[in-house]
């Protein structure tokens, strides 16, 4: 295990900024991400931060490559306009450059697409629409606390279509009470949508959310376990059999070209920026595996954008390439866990994993099978006790 930590993490698996606009016109019930609901606020004062934060970081990168991918995600970003969009992508480029074949997402709720804005988000350098549909049924979207309906979402990622070389689509799955047979109706119509990219998220219920509240109460019954293991082996089939098959857990593509460069940056253990209130990043300079941390609260990071930093161990940097590096269906290299982990793993407890069909190797990767990716986190942490 000589080979350099830099083969283990860092830009040479790609280099993005992650951009978080923190404001929603409505914050879902199920959400705990860092959101705030928009109001009537001036936009000005969080860009003019935001613009500063980027700066500041390039002190310590001085020797990192062009921009592979650039993310703008929320919250809702789509509350912006292309001109503010512009700006940070013209900051950004500045700053670090860009790459010419870089991919630069914008999420979108679907009552922000229309066609005038999405060819200002294009004209800004949006080439990538991620449509945030999440259900194609109308109840469903109103238990999600969504302010779209059905109708909207078709009309916005047929505009999104009809704009952007590449769109993809999120849904959320596995809700109370969800059967197969309305998934099964509900992702074959997001599958007609024609959307090059499908994220296929199982509803995950959050203490502090809404919806944790609820299910704390019994007010809200989540799917048992079983229910949802059946509607993700569905969604695997379904999807495969229409040319979208997974190539990570949640996400499915219908060729390489459409899969999300910026997720893979997270999966592989690249550099990201982050920017924007309680963005986190990966960096790497001399060396050093760095983790950066926003001010949550928009206020906070105005009066004082400068990011916390914290210095990971290699121990640090494996617990998350393991937890994140199984998910993607081509695998992680062995060699890169053992070399941050400083030792080897256990053959014996590999092999256990193997033959209870949860793993797979094939040369240096280990990987997932479709059992092993319903229990992704356990798989992940019986590698991770086989360190001998």
């Amino acid at each position: 295990m000589t080979e350099p930590t830099a083969l283990a993490y860092g830009p040479a698996y790609g280099f993005g900024a992650y951009i978080h606009w923190p404001f929603c016109a409505r914050i879902c019930p199920y959400c705990d991400f860092n959101v705030y609901a928009a109001k009537t606020r001036d936009p000005a004062p969080l860009l003019a931060a935001m613009h500063a934060d980027i700066i500041s970081q390039s002190a310590r990168l001085t020797s990192h490559q062009p921009l592979t991918s650039i993310f703008f995600g929320g919250g809702t970003p789509s509350l912006l306009s292309g001109t503010e969009i512009d700006n940070l992508i013209g900051i950004l480029a500045e700053t670090y450059q860009i790459s010419p074949d870089c991919e630069i997402t914008l999420e979108a709720n679907p009552n922000d697409i229309t066609l005038t804005k999405a060819r200002d988000w294009h004209a800004a350098g949006i080439n990538r629409l991620s449509v945030g549909v999440q259900s194609l049924d109308d109840d469903a979207l109103s238990f999600l606390g969504r302010d779209h309906n059905a109708d909207a979402a078709r009309r916005a990622t047929d505009i999104a279509l009809d704009t952007f070389a590449s769109v993809s689509i999120d849904m959320i799955y596995a809700r109370p009470g969800q059967t197969v047979a309305a998934w099964e109706k509900e992702l074959q119509a997001a599958i007609k949508l024609g959307a090059q990219h499908l994220s296929l998220y199982e509803l995950t219920i959050e203490a502090a959310t809404p919806f944790g509240k609820r299910t704390a109460r019994g007010d809200l019954i989540p799917l048992p376990d079983d229910n949802q293991a059946s509607l993700y082996e569905l969604t695997a089939d379904i999807t495969h059999a229409a040319g979208l098959p997974a190539y990570e857990i949640s996400n499915h593509a219908e060729s390489e070209r459409h899969r999300s460069v910026h997720n893979q940056i997270y999966w592989r253990s690249g550099d990201w920026l982050g920017i924007g209130p309680g963005a986190h990043g990966r960096l790497t300079e001399n060396g050093q595996r760095l983790a950066t941390k926003a001010q949550d609260r928009p206020a906070d990071y105005i009066a004082s954008p400068p990011q916390t930093i914290s210095t990971l161990t290699n121990e640090d940097t494996a617990h998350e390439l393991l937890a994140m590096g199984l998910r993607p269906t081509d695998g992680l290299a062995r060699a890169r866990i053992e070399h941050l982990f400083g030792t080897k793993l256990d053959n014996v407890k590999i092999a256990h994993l193997i033959d209870g069909g949860w793993l797979d190797t094939s040369g240096d990767q280990l990987k997932l099978t479709p059992e092993g990716r319903l229990l992704a986190d356990r798989v992940t942490l019986e590698i991770a006790k086989s360190m001998v």
